[in-house]
């Protein structure tokens, strides 16, 4: 029988496994920053109107240039913005992968701070580019300095921020990401997935865009907008670089329906912010109680809290699936990633913490 083994797949793919976090059917589910709320029924029923009246003509391809998605993501992020300046995909993963296929490659390299999203790898892999790794400072923060050093040091010719940084949720200033656009040669991408929770909302690369052409920030509508179902990722950035992007994207990337219901989901921001905010209170809640059990929660501006001085996480992550709560383990020692939820959710995930304390 044939196995993968068998296959000429590429050399460098041989004994990988494909990305993923387990997927399974428990009470309570936090372990992938999934927003914890449904899309609320009103938001619901005006995507489904959406929908409908793009179906009849869904016999002709979409609009390749998505042009009403891109004004709707350029109105809702403001800061002087235009369609020309936007530019979308199924997940701000395959947005990230348009960045590397145009402006990465073989011979070129991908330089971040680690620990960080552990796709930022895999996506370099994907392109054949070199993926180059610098750690942060112990309690995960980065300073100007030290991006300074790292991109004189390796050069490289694209560099990717994230802030609120995964799986740590360490914001950076906007200092940081100035030190990155000033000294790199190359691209700068800011990834700003989780920016919605942020506590000051205010601080986003988006207010650098006009002063640095090669500055990319990259956006997601699955936390915020309780779409990860739906795969809508989106970045800001000079109308030149969305020229390059159009470079290497398939024919009619975004279907119709995807456009349809992104556009009307945008209809609706302010409610689906809404849920935001409550989701930031139980992140904070998990912060302060975890802190108050001895534990040692880090800072965290997204909607996850990772929680170290855990002794045994596996044991401890074992313990909290017997009990029905899935949480994350990063490989990170002495810690578990835990997703804010519905207050319903983190009291359940809060009290079986408190339980395995005093145990």
């Amino acid at each position: 029988m044939t196995s993968l083994d068998d296959l000429p797949i590429r050399d460098d793919l041989r004994g990988l496994t494909p990305y993923g976090a387990p997927q399974l059917e428990v009470p309570v589910r936090l372990n992938v920053n999934e927003n914890a709320y449904r899309v609320p029924e009103e938001v619901a029923l005006d995507i489904v109107q959406e929908i409908a009246r793009a179906l009849p003509d869904a016999n002709r391809y979409p609009d390749r240039e998505f042009d009403a998605l891109r004004r709707g993501f350029a109105e809702y992020l403001g800061h002087g913005l235009t369609p020309a300046h936007i530019w979308a995909g199924n997940g701000s993963n395959e947005v990230l992968q348009h960045v590397l296929q145009a402006f990465g490659g073989p011979g070129r390299s991908l330089l971040s701070f680690t620990p960080t999203y552990s796709m930022y790898p895999l996506l370099a892999q994907g392109v054949g580019m070199r993926w180059v790794p610098v750690p942060r400072a112990a309690d995960f923060t980065l300073t100007p300095d030290a991006v300074r050093a790292a991109i004189a040091e390796h050069d490289p010719d694209v560099v990717f921020l994230c802030t609120p940084n995964n799986p740590t949720g360490t914001p950076l200033g906007l200092d940081v990401i100035e030190a990155a656009a000033e000294a790199a040669s190359g691209i700068v991408l800011v990834d700003e997935a989780y920016t919605e929770f942020a506590h000051d909302r205010s601080q986003t690369a988006l207010s650098l865009l006009e002063r640095f052409p090669r500055l990319l920030v990259s956006r997601t509508m699955s936390k915020a907008f309780a779409f990860a179902g739906v795969r809508v990722g989106y970045l800001a950035a000079h109308p030149a670089v969305i020229d390059a992007l159009r470079l290497v994207r398939l024919p009619y990337h975004l279907s119709a329906i995807t456009q349809a219901a992104a556009i009307a989901a945008l209809r609706h921001s302010d409610a689906m912010l809404a849920r935001v905010d409550a989701l930031r209170e139980q992140r904070d809640r998990i912060v302060d109680e975890l802190g108050a059990l001895g534990l040692q929660p880090y800072p965290s501006d997204a909607n996850f809290v990772l929680v170290g001085g855990v002794a045994d996480p596996q044991a401890t992550f074992r313990a909290l699936l017997d009990r029905g709560i899935l949480v994350r383990d990063v490989g990170l020692p002495g810690t578990l990633r835990i997703t804010a939820g519905t207050p319903a959710e983190t009291t359940a995930v809060l009290s079986a913490m408190a339980e395995l304390a005093d145990a």
